[in-house]
């Protein structure tokens, strides 16, 4: 969803139901795991396999959360998405994704998935 723009302005500027928005996806990314308090190399061999996809991952959330703090969590989608540093967040995200779903042996252009689809997917 970070590393998307197409599905940044067909979701969440046009308020389609089902994906949430701008702060869930956020909150997705760091609430579990505190990435917005330490690095992910804390997670490497757990969540991360390596070094590499641990530091594109605190690339992109520290560039994705500083924007956050900037323009507040109840801030509409438009604030991110027009936001000076959005582009480069996106990006970030994007490499991250990459790495990360190229590793899991995944496409990283498939679309992302609906919370509920999220949700099924995860339960224990």
């Amino acid at each position: 969803m970070l590393s998307d723009p197409g599905f940044q302005r067909d979701a969440w500027l046009a308020g389609r139901a089902g994906y949430g928005d701008v702060t869930d996806a956020v909150y997705r990314l760091v609430e579990d795991t505190w990435l917005d308090r330490w690095s992910a190399e804390k997670y490497v061999g757990t969540i991360f396999r390596d070094s590499a996809e641990a530091t594109l991952v605190d690339v992109a959330v520290l560039r994705v959360v500083r924007i956050l703090h900037e323009v507040g969590a109840d801030a509409p989608a438009s604030a991110y998405l027009e936001h000076h540093g959005w582009p480069e967040a996106v990006r970030a995200a994007r490499e991250a994704h990459v790495k990360l779903a190229v590793n899991d042996g995944e496409d990283p252009d498939v679309p992302p998935r609906s919370l509920d689809v999220l949700r099924i997917l995860t339960q224990v």
